[in-house]
């Protein structure tokens, strides 16, 4: 995927799911770019913030300027200003045990790109990951504000058991995630098992080390779980009495995945562990 406009529409999304994640609205957003203009055409940058602009006005967000500077590669990004109330942020501790774990979005966006890296999958069949990269989590922020979420992150650089890690840890707790039940873009585990992935998956899981039990779970899927996304979903923890609910109302929210995956339970010499 090398198109500019695409690009800049991720990589807006990723940001602004920061203010999403605890569960606020976006104000303001600013362009942030590095961009080799002795080398490229400006027309390139010109798409890249085209496309970010596009994302910051689906989020109802005004675009108030930016910063750049000439670089050596291309790097872009936004600075967001968001509101929410301060007796409903969320944040990645608060969990609480007997909660149900939910995530927004499927994984395998790391695995998906990297083959697309090595020209191991086609344009068609990367278009999946790249409307799941797209999406807003902001039906995602809405339901999880709407329904008392106890806690909430969003699924980036750490992968979904590296996040997974630090609400469990932050919470006092330990989280436990059904591994078939994570929904998986289409053809991730193939890919996986050819070793495409980016490197992220295995600092994830030495740095864990013993505090993560992969029990039984395949080895390819615990990589991909520990794997690297980009513009994720968020992971969700609810009171098991509106799990149900919050479900629901994902899906009225057109919410990309919408699925329980797991729980929380007293702690452990684990912070998380894969059934």
């Amino acid at each position: 995927m090398d198109d500019p406009y695409t690009f800049g529409r991720i990589a807006a999304a990723n940001s602004l799911s920061d203010v999403y994640a605890m569960g606020g609205k976006p104000l303001t957003a600013m362009n942030i770019v590095g961009f080799p203009d002795k080398e490229l055409p400006l027309e390139i940058l010109g798409e890249i913030l085209r496309g970010g602009s596009e994302r910051v006005a689906a989020s109802g967000a005004v675009l108030a300027g930016g910063h750049s500077v000439r670089d050596a590669e291309i790097k872009y990004g936004l600075s967001v200003t968001g509101l929410v109330h301060p007796d409903k942020i969320l944040a990645n501790e608060g969990s609480q045990v007997g909660d149900k774990l939910i995530l927004t979005k499927p994984i395998g966006s790391g695995v998906l790109t990297s083959a697309a890296k090595a020209n191991k999958i086609s344009e068609n069949d990367l278009s999946e990951a790249i409307d799941v990269m797209i999406d807003l989590n902001r039906g995602a922020a809405d339901a999880a504000t709407e329904f008392h979420a106890s806690a909430a992150t969003d699924i980036t650089g750490f992968g979904l058991i590296g996040h997974a890690h630090e609400m469990a840890a932050a919470s006092g707790v330990t989280v436990i995630i059904e591994a078939a039940s994570v929904p998986l873009l289409d053809q991730t585990l193939t890919l996986a098992g050819q070793g495409l992935l980016t490197r992220a998956y295995a600092a994830t899981l030495r740095y864990l080390d013993k505090g993560f039990d992969a029990g039984k779970v395949d080895e390819t899927l615990v990589q991909v779980l520990a794997d690297a996304q980009t513009s994720g979903g968020l992971l969700i923890a609810i009171s098991a009495d509106r799990a149900d609910q919050m479900i629901a109302k994902l899906k009225e929210n057109k919410t990309r995945s919408a699925a329980i995956i797991g729980s929380i339970e007293n702690k452990s010499q684990h912070t998380v562990v894969l059934k």
